[in-house]
């Protein structure tokens, strides 16, 4: 992290994208201290920043507020993309069959001492040859003197080998937990698939922790992607223990977390009632680390055959033409949560993929309301996947704000038409056009480590909503540039209660910048994925700078042409705009 510049600093030539729809562009901004001090025409910037201050040349980049990623993983990814053998199919690993799979983990085992646990991430059944999941029996053939449990993409299900199901007493007798799935043969034998949280838990909860070290490392790591990508504000919908929360603290104290982290907690048994372990305590802390939203889960996963659905799975989940997946939490349960979560005065951020699970929601948010009306909760859902128009327009009565997971539209998008939700259901996945229609605002994320972490990407699809085979998945759906950048910044922001401090090139927000080699608002809308991030800054400070753009500033010269200009009556009279500007210009060459 390079040192805050003393005093103020101008920056300028870049084209700004404020994304304040009060002044949408601007030529320059003057940022003193952590704050935002000016933002406008370089004359009136130069003016509000002093003859003392240091002007940087962005050279005709184009700089934006940083980005908020509204829902992703940060503090698990060192786990799942370093720890773990990565399982992932085209294009995002090699693994195109299960031969593929056994064999990363049969290459892990081989290094490892018999009786050490070994895990892996990323697995897809639909992306692999055989268009199933892993068995035990499967798992056996990379080691049956480790015990082995491998992680869906979805995160959502899991598959252990023998020996990980019967150290930890996963067997025929074992109930299936409430919420979860134990999958079994004919004779009631577990075939090494379990579902959703409740069900994996009971294997995983044998697993060993990773060390403190490991955890506030993850943290460092976790923090240099973001920042390649040019992310300053991320909220963690992880909810996990109170101990990855100290790690993240400690990351901060040793000044390896510059993102600001917004950290959400679990509150329902499902998951683990870490919320009554912290205490109602959402939204503690400060500018740079907080407690955030209530999370709660309602269902699993589309991909993973565990999203609750109103209408029947398009193909056939197990030969069954009536599975429509199932709540991991039941209805009535989930209202109670909700409600007591409204009433404390806190904001509660409901994971719901299936347009069932989305009804139970909306349910419980009207029942929450009814009770102890309370305006502006902000209550969110999470991913919003398979949504029906009439339950939009439903959340834009109740004010509810959903973030949607806009990357299944590249990812999974051709699966969810040929065989999660057949043609018709899922042209609306990610129905942006429909949130647009009745004015519900909306953030757009990549639920890192499931997609990777890019906002530019998550633009991408919102803009495009092209298909890994090259389609386009409800061109109806699509929504112009500008209105998805603002789902990635200011409506992020929003979404987590803090565009006072962010989300804006505005005057007295934070000084949190984003510098893109190009403007995402004039390239053709096939490339803002590929627009590369030239550095960033947050609190006025650089904190990612990989070519050099921000560490070669432009000193004694540029202090003489500040002064210069703002000596100059010429610049900073009363006359015409234009002939301000021009001669404006003319002091730059002469003083340059």
């Amino acid at each position: 992290m390079t040192a805050g510049l003393a005093g103020t600093t101008v920056y300028r030539n870049a084209e700004f994208l404020t994304m304040d729809d009060s002044m949408p562009t601007a030529e320059a901004i003057a940022v003193r201290g952590d704050r935002i001090l000016a933002v406008g025409s370089l004359a009136d910037v130069i003016d509000a920043a002093g003859p003392e201050a240091t002007m940087v040349d962005l050279g005709g980049r184009t700089a934006l507020p940083g980005f908020v990623e509204p829902h992703n993983h940060f503090t698990m990814v060192g786990k799942w993309l370093g720890r773990d053998v990565q399982l992932f199919s085209p294009p995002a690993g090699p693994n195109t069959c299960i031969a593929d799979v056994v064999q990363r983990m049969r290459e892990r085992a081989e290094q490892l001492e018999p009786g050490t646990w070994i895990q892996g991430w990323g697995y897809d059944d639909t992306s692999l040859a055989e268009r199933r999941h892993l068995t035990r029996y499967d798992l056996d053939q990379a080691s049956t003197t480790h015990p082995i449990w491998i992680s869906h993409v979805s995160g959502h299900v899991g598959v252990a080998n023998s020996l990980a199901l019967e150290m930890t007493g996963i067997g025929v007798k074992t109930a299936t937990p409430e919420g979860g799935a134990i999958d079994r043969d004919a004779k009631g034998v577990p075939t090494g698939l379990l579902a959703e949280r409740p069900a994996m838990n009971l294997l995983r909860q044998f697993i060993p922790e990773p060390g403190f070290e490991e955890l506030v490392e993850d943290m460092r790591k976790a923090n240099e992607e973001m920042l390649r990508v040019g992310v300053t504000s991320a909220v963690d919908c992880s909810g996990e223990s109170a101990r990855v929360f100290r790690a993240a603290q400690e990351a901060r104290r040793r000044g390896w977390l510059p993102v600001r982290a917004s950290l959400m907690i679990r509150t329902n048994l499902a998951y683990g009632d870490e919320g009554s372990k912290l205490g109602y305590v959402t939204g503690l802390g400060d500018e740079h680390m907080k407690l955030g939203a209530f999370k709660i889960g309602s269902d699993g996963s589309i991909q993973a055959y565990t999203a609750w659905l109103t209408e029947p799975y398009f193909t056939a989940y197990e030969g069954d033409p009536t599975y429509r997946g199932f709540p991991v939490i039941e209805p009535d349960r989930l209202s109670d949560l909700v409600v007591g979560v409204h009433r404390g005065g806190f904001q509660v951020a409901v994971h719901a993929n299936g347009d069932a699970a989305i009804d139970a929601v909306l349910d419980a948010i009207e029942r929450a309301q009814r009770e102890y009306p309370r305006p502006d909760a902000r209550h969110r859902i999470e991913h919003c996947q398979n949504v029906r128009e009439d339950q939009i327009a439903r959340m834009a009565e109740l004010g509810v704000s959903p973030s949607f997971f806009v990357a299944h539209t590249l990812y999974y998008g051709d699966r969810h038409r040929e065989i999660f939700l057949g043609p018709e259901r899922a042209r609306s996945i990610s129905a942006l056009q429909w949130a647009l229609k009745y004015g519900v605002r909306f953030s757009l994320h990549s639920d890192w480590p499931v997609t990777p972490i890019d906002p530019l990407l998550s633009v991408d699809c919102a803009v495009n909503r092209t298909t890994r085979a090259g389609e386009v998945l409800g061109p109806e759906q699509r929504i112009g540039v500008w209105e998805a950048l603002k789902a990635v910044t200011i409506d992020s922001a929003w979404q987590d209660f803090e565009e006072h401090s962010r989300g804006s090139l505005t005057v007295g927000k934070l000084a949190d910048i984003t510098v893109l080699e190009e403007n995402p608002m004039n390239v053709d809308p096939s490339r803002i994925k590929d627009i590369q991030v030239a550095a960033v800054v947050i609190d006025g400070e650089t904190v990612h700078d990989p070519s050099g753009l921000l560490g070669s500033l432009i000193g004694t010269s540029a202090r003489i042409l500040v002064a210069g200009i703002a000596a100059c009556p010429s610049c900073h009279g009363d006359g015409d705009y234009d002939e301000r500007r021009t001669h404006l210009e003319t002091c730059e060459r002469v003083a340059a």
